[in-house]
């Protein structure tokens, strides 16, 4: 036989082989890759590839606290907060606000920047997330801070108190309502971003833009005068740069996923 036939006959047999082949081998190898790449994607306190690319950082590992420590303390508070099951949980009290470990901010200051965390709230909890903070002596978080709310709507008073929800999950506290549909009820995870860039504020509750606003403007200063933060300057006059707070509301409430993105 020549050369040139032999090939051609070597050819066709190949293909007929692959051919034989049962389809769903390859198909089951691409499932299972496919299955690796959602599971890595899913795993809490993890970045993937496209959010490592991007330049996200974990604030929060599962595992240790070192990069958050007490409102006015030195360390991470030493009781009412717990490292459970890979989430940072804050303890109920039982006493509302007179929680039992107190507020926790990050150790750096950001000033333009995403954040993204997952929380989840017991049965008529309330807590928040507060940013761009100052830390002053005998001054509250909340005196300096804006505020992204956390509540369980169904259960907490604070959900039908304030104006048309605005002291609701995801709203800016006592400020501008969020949107009641876009929140998952306790005992599930919601997941929220904020975005803070050169005084452009944006919340997103569950992937739903759900609120926008522009600090430093006269429609800013025209809102917190008809606010409880009226007569506190600090809050007036917002910082452009400021610690992430997680609070301590004496409510169980659990946190995972927590992340950031610094932006120029």
């Amino acid at each position: 036989m020549k050369k040139s036939m032999r090939i051609l006959v070597m050819a066709a047999l190949a293909v007929a082989i692959a051919a034989c082949a049962p389809k769903g081998e390859k198909r089951n190898v691409n499932e299972s890759q496919k299955d690796d790449t959602v599971a890595k994607e899913a795993a809490p306190n993890t970045l993937n590839q496209a959010e490592f690319d991007e330049g996200w950082v974990l604030l929060f590992d599962g595992q240790s606290t070192g990069n958050w420590r007490g409102y006015g303390l030195d360390s991470f508070p030493s009781k009412g907060w717990v490292i459970e099951d890979g989430t940072l949980h804050v303890l109920g009290s039982g006493k509302g606000e007179a929680g039992g470990g107190g507020d926790i901010i990050t150790v750096k200051k950001y000033s333009n920047f995403e954040f993204s965390l997952e929380w989840k709230v017991s049965e008529g909890g309330n807590s928040g997330i507060f940013y761009l903070a100052q830390e002053k002596p005998d001054q509250p978080i909340w005196k300096s801070a804006p505020e992204m709310q956390i509540l369980d709507n169904a259960k907490h008073p604070d959900a039908k108190l304030g104006v048309e929800g605005n002291r609701a999950a995801g709203a800016l506290y006592d400020l501008i309502p969020g949107k009641f549909e876009a929140v998952k009820p306790a005992g599930e995870w919601n997941k929220i971003k904020i975005m803070v860039y050169k005084g452009t504020v944006v919340h997103w509750m569950n992937g739903q833009n759900v609120l926008e606003y522009h600090l430093w403007t006269d429609d800013w200063k025209k809102m917190v005068a008809n606010s409880k933060f009226r007569d506190y300057g600090d809050f007036v006059n917002t910082a452009q740069e400021g610690y992430i707070g997680l609070q301590d509301h004496g409510d169980d409430v659990w946190f995972r996923n927590i992340k950031i993105r610094e932006l120029q």
